[in-house]
C-alpha cells in the first residue's frame, strides 16, 4: 500500500491521482473518477473534488493510497 502525507488540511481526489503518478494529466483523472474507477473507503467515488483526509484510502487500478495527517511518519 502507498502512502500519502497531507501538508494541509485535505487534498483532492483528482490532484492526489496526478501527484501520485497514477494518471498521466488532470484530463485523464477527472475521467477516470467520472467513470467509476476509483475508491473511496471502498466506494465507489464519482466527485472529482472530494476532499481526502486523514485516514482515507484510495484505489484505482489494483493501488491503495492511504492518506497520513502531517503529523505522522
Amino acid at each position: 500500500m502507498l502512502t500519502f502525507q497531507l501538508k494541509t488540511e485535505y487534498i483532492e481526489l483528482i490532484k492526489l491521482l496526478k501527484v501520485m503518478q497514477l494518471v498521466q494529466t488532470g484530463g485523464h483523472a477527472k475521467i477516470v473518477v467520472e467513470d467509476g474507477e476509483v475508491m473511496l473507503n471502498g466506494q465507489t467515488e464519482y466527485r472529482k473534488r472530494a476532499k481526502l483526509r486523514d485516514g482515507d484510502i484510495i484505489e484505482y487500478e489494483g493501488q491503495k493510497i492511504k492518506i497520513t495527517g502531517a503529523s505522522e511518519k
